[in-house]
């Protein structure tokens, strides 16, 4: 017989809320003799028992019972700190099936030690008995920890429970599964950052560190006190608190994260638990509220009604004050040109400047109603509902139920919403995330819609073709996403949970916050980004000066008497110039690969410079149609002249390429960052490139056919 000292040993620590059958469960493994002691300090008293399985001794330490891991009690003052310093192998714990949600609640306490650990779901017998199943395979794959059906009083599932101890003993450790809401996520994923660039030596996960920093632990506080790096760390943290605060509108840290950990809770037992005779209890609000919003027949119909009546508010309220600023900015560049006369100076200021800029400000109304209406249903808990909702859906396209929100978020903008995929686990699905976010139509693409819907549909139907397009480019996303999932990005698919926090009144200061620093952000691009840009699209639309051939046209027009040749002399000099100016050869060079989708070289051009930014795709086409136009007393406004110079087919087409081709210059940066190299730029660009180019020929040529 080998001696017993070259049995592999597992120190288990036994862990679960009190009268969960823990003591039952130990006798039911083992029929060795129980040990009883103290605790190091405390009258707490400790079991533990040794016994032989196989090759290995496994030395189990049951822990005081604990409904959280706080230091309210001694027990749980007992439990918190032999499972932070205490040196042990693997975390037992021990849940009453009977009451899923009130046990995870701990269990997301243990999740965020990131330590090996076994889940035994304790008094299945009692669960049957009450008509409660729980799919344990779908709550291990949602938790990331094995899930083991045992009875301790029946003696069931407590070989396999052995098995799977010693199995994920000798398995490799992976990241805990504990999810946190996006704020949160996002701060921990800062804090995380840091670490990393400081090369911050710690024998804890960077991750656990984040999350006990964010919840103000004293002993990890005590840890970076004297470090050099609490100087810089200081004020990531006091950025990260002001961020939390505002979004839950409270400063109580323990309440903010008690609400996230039953949210997981209520969230994981939603997704994984069937009630065979549910008992009439009374229910709460927010039960009869997910009772019709999240129904499986009502839930996505509500959703839909939900997201058009917000594209119809964005374009009928939005065209409110756009003639008053439409006409602001028209009056501005005619005094401007009265008062600067006609010179290079006025017309780089007001055809430049002032129009380019003007022509992005236009839009800022659409832009904030926009927001306003996603800003109230995150904040509400709406959100979370939705992407719980379209989780089976998702599946089906390859997505993972998480996918939800980065995708949401990119109907605001890309860049958090490339940050926001960082929820993703799981490479593949994180990576399959992000190739799909461009066909979610950002903030900036609205004016480029808006514009053309002007031009070429009724006003009474304008907020249905605005939807249309939203949703025409998310189907688009769903079909790419599932080729991609067939051939570039096989893996199998990962369970979801989603946080259910309870459903809040809307808070204007954290309402107030959001959309007005997106329309600050917008503004700031348009005082800065997009009028540099402005100015260089003039510049080059102006330049290089034929003065041979103005003079030749000046003196044809001098010699004429008839009105309307002088009129055709002039508008003919102008577009030479535009057409023989650095843009127009830029556009002429590039137009012959867009010609087959009815593009001329205006809107390739307008197309190129939003690889920029899709904001001065608007300018440029304000810029070379109103420079183009400047004579025709019909085209007063912008909306005019696109309507008079651009083919209904043609712009039907322009609007498929806007709605898929890569997003702006900002954005595909932290694509790159998040996807992880370069590489997946290059093939992002030609994958949304050739399905705008393949699309929109498709368009036109349809569209042409239909009308003529």
């Amino acid at each position: 017989m080998r001696n017993i000292n070259e049995k592999k040993q597992i120190k288990i620590a036994l862990v679960g809320q009190p009268n969960v059958g823990k003591s039952m469960l130990i006798n039911s493994i083992s029929n060795s003799k129980l040990k009883v002691g103290n605790f190091s300090g405390v009258t707490v008293e400790k079991t533990q028992i040794e016994f032989e399985y196989k090759n290995y001794l496994l030395q189990i330490t049951d822990l005081p019972g604990s409904y959280a891991l706080n230091e309210y009690t001694i027990e749980e003052k007992v439990t918190k700190n032999y499972l932070e310093e205490a040196e042990y192998d693997i975390i037992l714990n021990v849940i009453d099936s009977t009451n899923l949600e009130r046990n995870l609640y701990l269990t997301s306490e243990l999740l965020i030690l990131d330590k090996k650990m076994v889940i035994a779901l304790n008094m299945t017998d009692e669960a049957n008995k009450e008509g409660i199943f729980i799919d344990e395979k779908q709550l291990s794959k949602i938790i990331g920890k094995p899930c083991v059906k045992t009875s301790a009083k029946d003696k069931l599932g407590i070989e396999q429970l052995i098995e799977t101890l010693i199995e994920k003993y000798e398995s490799l450790k992976f990241e805990s599964k504990m999810i946190f809401s996006d704020v949160i996520e996002e701060e921990i994923s800062n804090i995380k950052s840091f670490l990393v660039e400081k090369k911050y030596r710690s024998d804890i996960h960077y991750r656990e560190i984040a999350i006990k920093l964010l919840q103000k632990d004293k002993k990890i506080y005590l840890q970076f006190h004297d470090d050099p790096i609490w100087i810089e760390l200081q004020p990531l943290l006091n950025n990260s608190f002001e961020h939390i605060y505002l979004h839950y509108n409270t400063k109580n840290l323990d309440d903010i994260f008690e609400d996230e950990k039953f949210s997981f809770a209520k969230g994981a037992v939603t997704e994984t638990v069937t009630m065979k005779n549910e008992t009439q209890e009374e229910k709460t609000l927010t039960d009869k509220l997910d009772s019709i919003l999240i129904n499986k027949f009502l839930g996505l119909p509500i959703f839909l009604f939900l997201m058009w009546s917000l594209f119809q508010m964005t374009f009928e309220l939005g065209n409110i004050p756009m003639d008053i600023i439409d006409a602001f900015f028209a009056n501005l560049i005619d005094n401007t040109k009265t008062i600067l006369g006609d010179n290079e100076l006025s017309s780089i200021i007001a055809d430049g400047a002032i129009a380019g800029v003007g022509a992005v400000i236009l839009f800022l109304p659409n832009i904030v109603i926009l927001f306003l209406g996603i800003a109230l249903l995150e904040t509400t808990g709406y959100m979370s509902r939705v992407a719980f909702l379209l989780d089976g859906f998702f599946h089906k396209f390859g997505l993972h139920g998480k996918s939800f929100i980065p995708l949401v978020t990119g109907f605001g903008c890309s860049v958090p919403a490339y940050m926001a995929a960082r929820t993703l686990k799981n490479d593949r699905d994180r990576l399959l995330t992000l190739f799909i976010i461009g066909f979610m139509s950002c903030g900036a693409r609205l004016p480029i819609y808006v514009l053309f819907i002007g031009a070429f549909f009724a006003k009474e139907n304008a907020g249905n073709i605005l939807f249309l397009i939203y949703i025409a480019g998310a189907i688009l996303g769903l079909i790419a996403a599932k080729t991609l999932k067939m051939t570039v990005f096989k893996s199998e698919d990962e369970p979801f949970v989603m946080e259910m926090p309870k459903y809040r009144m809307p808070s204007f200061k954290l309402i107030w916050h959001t959309v007005s620093n997106q329309a600050l952000m917008y503004l700031r691009k348009a005082g800065t980004y997009i009028l540099a840009a402005s100015l260089l699209i003039w510049f080059a639309s102006n330049y290089p000066k034929n003065l041979e051939y103005q003079a030749e046209i000046n003196q044809k027009i001098e010699q004429t008497q008839n009105k309307d040749e002088i009129l055709a002399l002039e508008n003919h000099l102008i577009q030479y110039n535009l057409e023989n100016s650095y843009l127009g050869k830029v556009g002429k060079f590039s137009e012959p690969l867009f010609a087959p989708l009815g593009f001329d070289w205006k809107m390739t051009v307008a197309l190129e410079t939003g690889l920029a930014a899709k904001e001065i795709v608007v300018s440029t086409l304000g810029i070379l149609y109103g420079l183009g136009d400047q004579l025709d007393e019909n085209s007063e406004t912008l909306i005019g002249k696109i309507k008079n110079n651009i083919p209904f087919a043609s712009a039907i087409a322009f609007i498929v390429f806007v709605m898929i081709y890569i997003p702006c210059l900002a954005a595909s940066m932290v694509f790159t960052r998040e996807a992880g190299g370069w590489k997946y730029l290059v093939y992002l660009f030609i994958f949304t490139t050739s399905i705008a180019w393949v699309l929109s020929f498709i368009t036109f040529n349809i569209t042409t056919l239909l009308i003529t």
